[in-house]
């Protein structure tokens, strides 16, 4: 544990007028990380992997987040430079730098021009994989890391995510399973659940895209092998 964050905890402590959880508190509490309860999970979201693929669908279009559905890995850079075309939007692309993006033909569509970078003020469209995907609200499950900077999430005015169907799961829980398993002991820095663009309603009631993020979210979603 670093310095900084043993100062943290130490503060905590004090607020609470304890020292660190020795004997059975503690036993207690290592259980429950190692073995999270899983809560009360919505009928909707306990079908088969299929139904769990449509109902992710359904319920991102819900959230005003636009899809568009492909039949390999390889379809997804077409699939890209087809909604940018389609939208007027710009084709200067900012994407992550992960090995599973650079594996993609991007080659094969001359209309984008990439850049493998954090996002910058200014950048109008970003592309990035998603780690996994929520069903049960449409909500796609990203984490940092040295190949996923977290401003490519928030940055842009538009937000291009793909996501492979093998990776859409019925629940929340089921999703940090996923992370659990996939992490081991070093979890990410930062975990970002989104669903659909963002939005505020705080202005005089009157809903608001692209408030305090991205106007649009179009999501690829890569059929299972």
């Amino acid at each position: 544990m670093n310095e900084a964050r043993e100062q943290i905890l130490a503060t905590i402590r004090r607020g609470l007028k304890r020292g660190p959880l020795e004997g059975v508190r503690r036993v207690e509490l290592e259980t429950r990380l190692a073995q999270p309860p899983r809560h009360l999970i919505p009928a909707r979201a306990q079908g088969s992997h299929p139904e769990q693929v449509a109902l992710f669908v359904r319920m991102a279009e819900y959230a005003l987040a636009t899809v568009a559905q492909v039949a390999s890995p390889n379809d997804a850079p077409a699939a890209v430079a087809a909604f940018l075309a389609r939208e007027n939007l710009p084709t200067e692309v900012v994407m992550a730098s992960d090995a599973e993006l650079a594996a993609l033909p991007w080659a094969d569509q001359p209309i984008l021009r990439i850049e493998r970078r954090a996002a910058r003020d200014g950048d109008k469209v970003s592309v990035t994989t998603a780690f996994a995907g929520i069903a049960e609200t449409g909500t796609l499950l990203l984490r940092s890391g040295p190949d996923s900077p977290t401003t490519l999430n928030f940055l842009p005015d538009t937000h291009i995510v793909l996501l492979p169907a093998e990776r859409i799961v019925g629940s929340y829980e089921d999703g940090w399973d996923l992370l659990r398993v996939a992490a081991d002991k070093a979890m990410p820095r930062t975990v970002n659940y989104i669903t659909g663009p963002s939005r505020s309603g705080d202005i005089e009631q009157t809903m608001q895209l692209g408030a305090h993020g991205p106007l649009r979210l179009h999501l690829v979603v890569i059929a299972a092998d």
